[in-house]
């Protein structure tokens, strides 16, 4: 909030506009119309402090030179939860059931502490599910997890290999693109060698264009002799012959 920022500085310390602009991000005429009072909206003063984004320290520095610019504070880190089950947001809680269900329908390898770390539930939920005794068994229809946001591909497919292995059950390998792939690699060297064929005869185009193709050097002895028997001499006119 920018412009509330802003508002609280102008009220509460002797800063320039320059500097309230440049550490809201707002342009000076903007805290201009707001130190008059000329904004169609009328903002509530944030304190900045508070917030945690300035320190008192750094005010004063500001106001003792208004040349300073103000730096904004690193906030303290949020707090992570490293334990306990996952969160899920209330709007999704619904759809859990669905996807306890797709897991024990797709997945049976997976233990119930696996599911619970990838849905986010208990393992009373999901042998209620399994028993089919769950309340809303009726009305449960197993759905992808990763469709519904309850979690990521790549967490779903770590349990899944991890129970695979466990469980001594070899992972299918996906050959659904095996044959595009190689289709792609034939494609890829037939125009390499294209390539290849192409520069080679602009190479012997080139070298026939210079005047580089194979020829008998003038200082071939064969040529040499061939001049002295016919009675040519080595400047092209005839010798005197005996």
């Amino acid at each position: 909030m920018p412009h509330a920022t802003a508002c609280w500085l102008i009220e509460n310390t002797g800063l320039s506009f320059s500097q309230i602009a440049d550490f809201c991000g707002l342009h000076m005429l903007e805290v201009q119309a707001i130190a008059d009072d000329t904004t169609s909206i009328k903002y509530t003063p944030r304190d900045p402090v508070r917030a945690h984004e300035l320190t008192v320290e750094e005010i004063r520095k500001g106001e003792a030179d208004p040349d300073y610019a103000l730096k904004i504070s690193r906030g303290s880190e949020p707090v992570r939860r490293t334990k306990g089950p996952r969160y899920t947001p209330v709007s999704k809680r619904q759809d859990k059931p669905d996807g306890i269900a797709w897991i024990l329908r797709n997945h049976p390898e997976i233990s119930d502490g696996a599911i619970g770390r990838l849905i986010g539930t208990t393992r009373t939920t999901i042998a209620a599910i399994r028993d089919r005794s769950h309340w809303n068994i009726a009305n449960i229809v197993p759905k992808d997890p990763v469709t519904l946001g309850l979690c990521s591909q790549r967490e779903l497919d770590a349990e899944v290999a991890k129970a695979a292995k466990k469980a001594g059950i070899e992972a299918p390998a996906d050959t659904r693109l095996d044959g595009a792939k190689a289709a792609l690699i034939e494609e890829l060297r037939r125009q390499r060698d294209d390539a290849g064929r192409d520069e080679a005869g602009r190479d012997d185009a080139a070298r026939v264009e210079e005047g580089e193709e194979q020829s008998i050097p003038a200082s071939n002895p064969f040529r040499e002799e061939a001049e002295r028997l016919f009675g040519r001499s080595s400047d092209g006119g005839e010798a005197d012959r005996d």
